[in-house]
Formats: C-alpha cells, sequence, structure tokens
C-alpha cells in the first residue's frame, strides 16, 4: 500500500543521522524504511484509539529493536542523538495520522535502545 497522507510523504525521516557520518546511510535506509512502513500499516488499519495505534508502534520498536544489532555491524549504534531522532519521528507519526494525545514514550515502550 502506498502511502497517501501528504505530511508523511513530503517528510525525510531520520533526517539528522542521515546528516551525521557516524550513521551508516545504508543502515539509516533501514530504519526509514520501518517508519515508512509503520505508516502504511497505520493507513490500512486505521486505529480508532491510542491502544491501538500503539499495537501498530510498539512493532515498529520491535524493528528498530533488531536494526541495532546492524547498527553494530556497520560500527555505529543507536545511542542517544539516534534515540531521540527515532523518537521524534515516532512523534511525528502519530500527530501526522490524528493522535496529538500519543505519549511519545508509549509509542516506543518496547524499545531496547
Amino acid at each position: 500500500m502506498s502511502i497517501t497522507n501528504r505530511r508523511v510523504t513530503e517528510h525525510r525521516f531520520l533526517r539528522s543521522l542521515y546528516e551525521d557520518d557516524y550513521f551508516p546511510d545504508h543502515v539509516v535506509d533501514r530504519g526509514s524504511e520501518i517508519l515508512r512502513r509503520l505508516c502504511a500499516r497505520v493507513e490500512a488499519a486505521r486505529p480508532a484509539d491510542l491502544a491501538a495505534l500503539y499495537a501498530l508502534t510498539h512493532a515498529a520498536t520491535e524493528e528498530f529493536n533488531e536494526l541495532e544489532a546492524v547498527f553494530g555491524e556497520a560500527g555505529s549504534e543507536i545511542e542517544t542523538t539516534a534515540r531521540e531522532e527515532i523518537g521524534e519521528d515516532f512523534w511525528f507519526v502519530a500527530q501526522a495520522y490524528g493522535f496529538p494525545d500519543a505519549d511519545p514514550d508509549e509509542l516506543i515502550a518496547p524499545r531496547e535502545w
């Protein structure tokens, strides 16, 4: 499914990570794909409430948990800058899809990074 939300299609996910040489672009690309898939899932599922949204964001967070090892293999890690950028993009997704009351910490509650 393609993403139809204009705010999302115009947004560059993980922008600051692409701008920092510490984070390899090929790994950041995988993180951006996780976020795009999250958006597609939100559009397909149309969650009716925060609990339904959190189920989707938690699944995406688990994908980032797995991606952490790939960062490590590439000589990088999901450290403070990356954690903040990833969290901000999850919050952006919640806002873009009409969940202004989403808790930024709850969006990524199962994170291991």
